[in-house]
C-alpha cells in the first residue's frame, strides 16, 4: 500500500524530508523506526544516513529491528537510545544488551490484533506479564506500541495503561491512538510518562510548542 507524503496532510510542515521536518519543528526528542529493516528489506535499503542526520537536531530514540547482539556495532552510534522491540528481539537478547549498555536501551512492547508481536516462544502475550519480567532488567523506558491504534486518533486504553504503570519499575510511554491534548491529560492522570505523537501533531490537535 503506498504511503502518503507527510506534507500532503500536515498543517505544520510543507516537506516530507525527515531532516527538514525536524529542523523546522525543533522537537526535544524524536522516535524513529527504520521500516525498511523492520519489514525485512536487506541492509542496502537502510536509512542509517538519514537517522544519523536527524540525531544532530534532536535527542533520538531508534528502533532499527535489532535481532542479535552483533547488530549493535552499527546501530548504537546512530542515536541516543536504542529501542529493542518485542517484534524482533528475544528476552534473552534484551537481557544481554541491556546489561552491556546501561542507559542506552528502551524496550518496545509491540502489540497488533490483540497479540504481542514476537518470535520468542518465552515472550508472554500479556503486556503486564512482560513488564514484570522487564522489572528485573536495567533499561530506561518501556514503550507500549499499540499498532492497531497508530495513526487512528482513536483514544487510549486507560485501564490497561493504568495497570501497566502500577506494575512497572520503569517509566511507561505510549505509542498509538493519542488524538489530542485531552488524551495527554488522561495519560498524565494514570501515570504514563510520555507519548509518541505524529497524527495529532500534524493535524493541529496537539500544539507544536508542546513537543518543543
Amino acid at each position: 500500500m503506498p504511503v502518503e507524503a507527510v506534507h500532503l496532510s500536515s498543517q505544520i510542515c510543507d516537506t516530507s524530508t525527515p531532516t527538514e521536518i525536524v529542523s523546522l519543528l525543533q522537537p526535544r526528542e524524536v522516535y524513529m523506526a527504520d521500516l525498511n529493516i523492520l519489514q525485512g528489506d536487506d541492509a542496502r535499503n537502510t536509512n542509517f544516513d538519514i537517522i544519523h542526520q536527524v540525531s544532530q537536531y534532536a535527542t533520538t530514540m531508534l528502533d532499527a529491528g535489532v535481532r542479535r547482539v552483533e547488530d549493535l556495532d552499527e546501530l548504537l552510534p546512530l542515536s541516543d537510545t536504542l529501542i529493542l522491540g518485542t517484534e524482533t528481539t528475544s528476552l534473552e537478547t534484551i537481557r544481554t544488551i541491556a546489561l552491556a549498555n546501561p542507559g542506552k536501551v528502551n524496550i518496545s512492547i509491540d502489540r497488533k490484533d490483540g497479540r504481542i508481536l514476537s518470535n520468542d516462544e518465552s515472550m508472554p502475550n500479556d503486556p503486564c506479564d512482560i513488564i514484570k519480567i522487564l522489572n528485573e532488567i536495567g533499561i530506561n523506558d518501556i514503550i507500549f506500541l499499540d499498532l492497531d491504534r497508530v495513526g487512528t486518533s482513536s483514544g487510549v486504553d486507560t485501564q490497561l495503561l493504568s495497570e501497566m504503570v502500577s506494575l512497572s519499575e520503569h517509566s511507561i510511554l505510549l505509542g498509538g491512538g493519542v488524538k489530542g491534548i485531552e488524551d495527554i491529560d488522561v495519560l498524565k492522570d494514570v501515570g504514563v510518562e510520555g507519548a509518541l505523537v505524529a497524527t495529532a501533531l500534524h493535524n493541529g490537535s496537539i500544539p507544536l510548542t508542546m513537543i518543543q
